[in-house]
């Protein structure tokens, strides 16, 4: 059995951004875009570990607003965005 693991996941909802933190044994985009709907209020919540839900899609994420979902292990730095440059000034 994996040990669970801290990971944060970023998002947007509506524009806003937001952030949390979860205990997972494994995590990908696909479980990302899951949680990311359920924090929002969206997707549903478990009740137990091992309970077959059906997850929430990205596409469906989407429709209710969130969006840019991005994950990383706890205590790993975001990616930092790269700077805007003004090509008219150049």
């Amino acid at each position: 059995m994996p040990t669970p693991t801290l990971f944060v996941i970023d998002y947007c909802l509506h524009g806003a951004p937001k952030s949390f933190v979860i205990r997972l044994d494994r995590m990908d985009n696909a479980e990302a875009w899951h949680w990311a709907s359920c924090d929002a209020g969206v997707g549903h919540i478990p009740r137990h570990r091992h309970d077959k839900i059906k997850r929430t899609s990205k596409p469906m994420a989407e429709k209710f607003g969130i969006t840019d979902v991005r994950w990383r292990a706890a205590g790993m730095q975001p990616p930092q965005e790269a700077p805007m440059v003004d090509r008219a000034a150049g």
